[in-house]
């Protein structure tokens, strides 16, 4: 019976750690490049676009294609950064649960 009441509060304190997690990703920005740095993306630690940064040289009509490639790039490079952003504070809460391989708790 001791064993399933210290069961039932790692459980909880285990919930409470993923709201918290959830909290601080929804806070977390990151960053996302492109081309050098002409254009940067903000994104949240759950992937949500913030903003865009576009540098004024990047304002020519025919470069068009070339910019929405840029976009690309950099919202891709936020979304990784923020899913390893995730995936650390993850490993942080589970450390010594036995978990399954590749359960995703986000």
């Amino acid at each position: 019976m001791k064993d399933i009441m210290g069961l039932m509060k790692q459980a909880q304190a285990m919930q409470q750690k993923l709201q918290d997690a959830q909290a601080e990703l929804d806070a977390l920005e990151v960053d996302g490049t492109a081309g050098g740095g002409v254009v940067i993306v903000k994104v949240t630690g759950k992937g949500s676009l913030k903003a865009i940064n576009i540098d004024p040289s990047l304002m020519n009509p025919d470069e068009k294609e070339i910019l929405e490639d840029l976009i690309v790039a950099a919202m891709n490079d936020a979304r990784a950064k923020a899913e390893r952003a995730a995936q650390e504070r993850m490993e942080g809460i589970t450390k010594g649960l036995p978990l399954p391989p590749g359960l995703k708790l986000f």
